[in-house]
């Protein structure tokens, strides 16, 4: 009996922290497509940057202040040579999908984010020259035929934002892939993660934030709707924003590596419903089919690499390859390779 109600704690525990990450993913997502149509607030670096920030604040006060998670010391040494370059490319990933959502639906933004896998794979294929099982490279057809149909078929395609999307896939696998290499010894998780690279992040970005939408922004404060709702719901933002990762933990520790890799994909079809049931951006049949079948075949390449990974000692076994990782995710994790 005793053993009954454990199980059943941990079911109803593990539940609630995929609903939790799910509501502080979409909600962020749709806060932002909300500020860049709905507010007029055309200013994606500037919204990246203010995310850096409260993320910083919030991984501070976790760490420092209420002590909630451990602190990862890192040598200052290598801060500089192994953490700034992760951060770079980090602040890339986040600025190209702020940008991407500027421009198209939050529908097709997910859908090609969920490239993320066929770029991981073929990027270690071409510049590291490692070699894969049959098995991964079939579990990518339909990503790519996926996309390919939802990119044909999107109403309100837009090349900018496309191509913003898709570079931020590639930003995305080049941050993990690098994660191996630069991180190595070091097994962050998310809020240490943040800890170290949003400082650095809002460093790098706030002065071109400055200069390319200094003044943009200034004239949105001047003629732009009442701003005291308007700074809470930017800033409101990048607090749900940090608040995200800080649910990744709980979902890490509360789940499978299966049960998280369904679950996120599961996530992306919530997001599309969600922000069409908002913005009504019109979607065709044939680009619900394309989505749908992008959203199945990153769940099969997660089946895949987790059936791979479970092979016996002296089995050759696939490189291990991360699915994809979210705004503000773990960079060594196993559990999060899937997922970001």
């Amino acid at each position: 009996m005793e053993e009954s109600r454990l199980c059943q704690w941990t079911v109803i525990r593990s539940v609630l922290a995929i609903l939790q990450w799910w509501g502080f993913n979409v909600t962020v997502i749709i806060m932002n497509k909300w500020i860049f149509q709905k507010m007029d607030f055309k200013f994606p670096l500037t919204v990246s940057c203010i995310h850096f920030i409260c993320s910083a604040i919030g991984a501070y006060m976790v760490i420092k202040v209420l002590k909630l998670k451990p602190l990862i010391v890192v040598d200052p040494e290598d801060r500089w040579r192994r953490i700034f370059p992760m951060s770079f490319v980090f602040c890339i990933n986040i600025v190209l999908g702020n940008v991407s959502l500027r421009y198209i639906p939050v529908s097709f933004m997910q859908t090609i984010k969920s490239f993320t896998p066929a770029t991981t794979v073929i990027l270690q294929w071409l510049v590291w020259s490692k070699h894969f099982d049959m098995r991964i490279w079939a579990s990518l057809i339909p990503i790519v035929g996926g996309i390919l149909l939802t990119s044909i078929t999107e109403l309100s395609f837009n090349m900018f934002g496309f191509c913003a999307a898709l570079f931020g896939c590639l930003a995305t696998s080049t941050k993990t892939i690098l994660a191996e290499s630069l991180l190595h010894g070091y097994k962050f998780d998310s809020i240490n993660t943040v800890y170290y690279m949003a400082p650095f992040a809002t460093m790098i970005l706030a002065v071109p934030a400055l200069l390319l939408e200094g003044p943009g922004v200034v004239a949105w404060l001047q003629t732009g709707p009442p701003l005291l709702s308007s700074f809470c719901i930017i800033f409101g933002s990048g607090v749900l924003a940090f608040c995200l990762n800080f649910s990744i933990f709980y979902v890490i520790h509360s789940t499978t590596a299966v049960t998280f890799n369904v679950a996120g994909n599961l996530k992306v079809a919530v997001a599309v419903t969600c922000s069409w049931l908002i913005f009504r951006n019109p979607i065709s049949m044939m680009n619900a089919v394309g989505c749908a079948i992008t959203l199945i075949g990153c769940t099969f390449y997660g089946y895949v690499r987790h059936m791979l990974s479970q092979q016996t000692p002296g089995t050759p076994r696939t490189p291990r390859t991360p699915r994809k990782s979210m705004e503000f995710v773990p960079l060594v994790n196993e559990k999060l390779e899937d997922k970001v």
